[in-house]
């Protein structure tokens, strides 16, 4: 029960969160005396509290542990006071919602990604000083970065270094406080979580690591880091990027997010934000900038500069989740019809930010380019030129000029500039659209009689294909194939994490996870299943549930609280399954082969979690 802190600690965030925002909740003590047991019990734990053998927490227990985590928010909130002045998040409880970062971060143990967004608020001036160093050891022997990056299987060899320090943790991880976050640091370093999560930096933390040492790096690579670059590597100039990410490939970068880190933020970090590239990140001069508008109909061409697109039109902002179409490509896979094409994303290749900029339809009226034009002249498409090409895109003229479309020309992500791996200076936002259409670091708009002949656009990179096709001949007509845009009805289960044990004595399991649909349709309910798919439960649906109707650019966060049937005890399987109802009524399918496809896009099939059933071997660390 108490090594599955980091899990609970995702459960207390949505709950007491939720509780207080809505109101079923008056007081923080309220709200932890209205969590259920196992959410309860790893709290309690987490705050120093001792969990009682009966169910219920008593008032005294609740009491303590609200005035723990009281004493946490009220910190973090005079941090981020200072640190997120500027914040534009449109979530209701966005004045909470940094210190529930931190609270869930503190509940996890190692839980340090889940606070991303609060870095400065995690770093004391001057306390670099006082970080304990691992000791010399030349009795042992020394290892290389590569392989130490090689011994990331958690079920043979898993290392990670602490400085100079090369530690095999395989032995720990069952033990870890914060369960199966440790496993973001697979082959890799422990410093930019411990950096961030600072009670891991006491002699305590440090002897108990040190158990786990097997060699050292090198004195060049411990004080190089992991930074070193070839100065002829086309991608020296690319952006550091959070070590948490799933990475599928470094050059060009392609990462998601980890399953269980989704469901931490509604508004996803900037740095945990999947990232799909096809070339190096440009970098680009902001002041030199320039975004060309022309095409179909236009005597001449108009160029405006950053700051035109900042003060000529009125800023909009948007919440808006975006999804790569070959999200979920890796459950394609196991379908057994064959080897899917791409990436083999997981579940977290989709986010969402708050992003801020121009209408894209105030600008093409401003240039002349209406409805009624467009209609006169032709106008079907507005393509979407990078300054990567050939990563062009379209989008229907109908959506762009639609005022409740919300396609706007982004130049802030999460009340900040763009960073550059999402598209610095300006990114084409395009809500409820796949993510290939929101393309990054735009340098060209032009209204057309048709789409891009770019292979994204008209290739078959975004084709949905019949799972009769085994393979692309020439002779296939790949053109003529509608494109991908608005996306299908998806959920995904983020909790519990694929490394949580359930024990043979619990009752109900709480599950967590996302639900979005494209062109904005709502989330109107979504299924749990614990022995599955026979029967099911209706989860709660929380944040992002109450956006406007048809315009539900956002996913929508639920929870449901599932028993254990008597079967999974006896198999020692649990299997969850999710899926998620739009408000047209469009239902995830059930088997992955029936939406299978060579390209392994759209896949929007139930999701499927299978977690043992078993009694916990190891004991809780403290």
């Amino acid at each position: 029960m108490l090594g599955r802190v980091a899990a609970a600690a995702a459960q207390v965030q949505l709950r007491v969160r939720s509780a207080l925002a809505t109101g079923r909740a008056r007081t923080l003590t309220s709200a932890v005396r209205s969590l259920p047991p196992t959410s309860a019990s790893a709290c309690a734990c987490a705050c120093g509290v001792r969990p009682l053998a009966s169910r219920a927490l008593s008032t005294t227990t609740s009491t303590t542990m609200a005035t723990s985590m009281s004493g946490m928010l009220s910190a973090t909130a005079r941090l981020n006071n200072g640190s997120n002045s500027n914040n534009k998040n449109n979530n209701p409880t966005s004045g909470l919602f940094n210190a529930w970062q931190i609270l869930a971060g503190a509940l996890a143990g190692a839980g340090t990604l889940a606070i991303m967004a609060t870095t400065s608020a995690a770093h004391t001036e001057g306390d670099d000083d006082a970080l304990p160093k691992p000791p010399d050891r030349p009795d042992l022997p020394t290892f290389s970065r590569d392989e130490v990056a090689r011994n990331n299987d958690p079920s043979t060899s898993f290392w990670v270094t602490w400085q100079q320090g090369v530690y095999d943790v395989t032995e720990f991880i069952e033990q870890h406080p914060g369960g199966d976050k440790i496993l973001l640091a697979a082959g890799a370093n422990l410093e930019p979580f411990w950096s961030l999560y600072r009670q891991h930096l006491t002699p305590d933390v440090q002897n108990i690591l040190e158990e786990y040492r097997i060699g050292s790096l090198s004195a060049a690579e411990a004080a190089a880091g992991a930074s070193a670059f070839d100065e002829n590597d086309p991608y020296k100039n690319d952006p550091t990027r959070h070590p948490a990410l799933l990475v599928h490939k470094r050059k060009p970068f392609n990462a998601e997010v980890p399953r269980t880190l989704i469901t931490n933020s509604y508004i996803t970090p900037a740095s945990l934000y999947y990232v799909r590239h096809h070339h190096p990140v440009p970098v680009v001069d902001e002041d030199t900038w320039r975004l060309t508008i022309g095409g179909h109909g236009f005597a001449k061409e108009i160029q405006l500069s950053l700051k035109d697109l900042k003060t000529k039109f009125e800023p909009h902002t948007v919440v808006s989740t975006m999804q790569c179409g070959g999200n979920r490509r890796e459950a394609l896979d196991e379908a057994g019809l064959g080897t899917t094409q791409g990436l083999k994303w997981k579940t977290g290749a989709i986010s969402t930010a708050t992003w801020t900029g121009a209408r894209l339809r105030d600008v093409l009226h401003a240039v002349g380019l209406d409805a009624d034009t467009a209609r006169q002249m032709g106008v079907k498409y507005i393509n979407l030129y990078p300054l990567d090409p050939p990563y062009d895109a379209s989008v229907p003229v109908k959506k762009a000029l639609d005022h409740d479309g919300d396609v706007i020309l982004a130049y802030e992500m999460n009340g900040e500039p763009v960073p550059r791996d999402h598209g610095f200076p300006v990114r084409c936002i395009v809500p409820g659209y796949i993510g290939a259409r929101s393309v990054k670091w735009m340098s060209r708009i032009e209204a057309a009689t048709d789409e891009s002949e770019s292979m994204w656009q008209r290739g078959i990179p975004y084709k949905a294909c019949s799972p009769n096709i085994k393979k692309f001949t020439e002779d296939m007509n790949v053109r003529q194939l509608p494109s991908v845009h608005d996306m299908p009805v998806q959920s995904a289960i983020t909790i519990p994490g694929p490394a949580m044990l359930v024990e043979p004595d619990e009752e109900v399991v709480t599950v967590c996870g996302y639900a979005w649909s494209g062109s904005g349709r709502n989330i109107v309910r979504v299924d749990v299943s614990s022995d599955g798919g026979k029967t099911w439960t209706t989860a709660d649906l929380l944040d992002g549930a109450s956006q406007p109707e048809n315009k539900a650019w956002a996913w929508t966060f639920w929870e449901a609280d599932v028993p254990v049937p008597t079967e999974a005890i006896l198999n020692k399987r649990l299997e969850l399954v999710c899926k998620a109802v739009d408000n047209s009524f469009n239902q995830q399918p059930e088997n992955p082969a029936s939406v299978w496809s060579l390209r392994g896009i759209l896949n929007n099939s139930w999701h499927r979690v299978t977690l043992n059933v078993e009694k916990k071997s190891k004991t809780y660390i403290d």
